[in-house]
């Protein structure tokens, strides 16, 4: 009988797949927000923990954003956020997002190494390699930095690997990579 149950919960689909963004839990934005196929730790090397990183402009972490913060990025309500959400209309199909997770206290000391992050910080895409194009801070309720970089996925490419330079961490590079495989949700592919 056990195994049957756990054969069952194998084959079940995930979450965002069988239940609409409306009714997922809070506990279940928050793993699609940390532990998913569009969110990990972006680790050091000999690093245990690392800093969560998920991608910001897929379709089902857009939605979980929405209902973890609440409506915080709506225009208006702070400038920061404002500028993120015209970003993405003005740019939607052009760019793809990093979130990344770093304490406000990161962020602050960041401020002289911001030039070098936006030089080091690199998408790499089979053998092609973009520089992020631009970065948003943490917005007041938001504690992410946003980077930006070119949508350049095409047919036959199987992950995004992302090569970060993070200021005001005591390790500041990090790595990520998300396998495009994965990454389906209501039958396509979102990153």
């Amino acid at each position: 009988m056990v195994a049957l149950w756990i054969v069952a919960a194998l084959l079940s689909p995930p979450f965002w797949e069988a239940r609409p963004p409306s009714a997922w839990t809070a506990e279940e934005v928050r793993q699609l927000l940390t532990d998913s196929p569009w969110a990990q730790a972006a680790k050091a090397p000999r690093e245990e923990q690392g800093v969560v990183v998920y991608l910001a402009t897929a379709r089902p972490v857009r939605e979980a954003e929405e209902l973890r913060l609440g409506g915080v990025l709506r225009p208006g309500e702070n400038s920061s956020a404002g500028e993120y959400r015209e970003f993405l209309r003005e740019n939607a199909g052009k760019v793809i997002v990093l979130a990344v997770q770093l304490p406000l206290a990161a962020i602050l000391r960041a401020a002289p190494d911001i030039p070098r992050m936006e030089k080091e910080s690199v998408l790499k895409i089979g053998r092609r390699k973009y520089r992020m194009t631009g970065h948003f801070p943490p917005a007041p309720g938001d504690p992410y930095l946003r980077l930006a970089f070119p949508r350049e996925v095409r047919p036959g490419d199987k992950t995004l690997s992302f090569e970060l330079y993070l200021p005001g961490l005591p390790a500041p590079y990090r790595w990520a990579q998300f396998r495009l495989s994965q990454m389906k949700y209501r039958g396509a592919v979102e990153y």
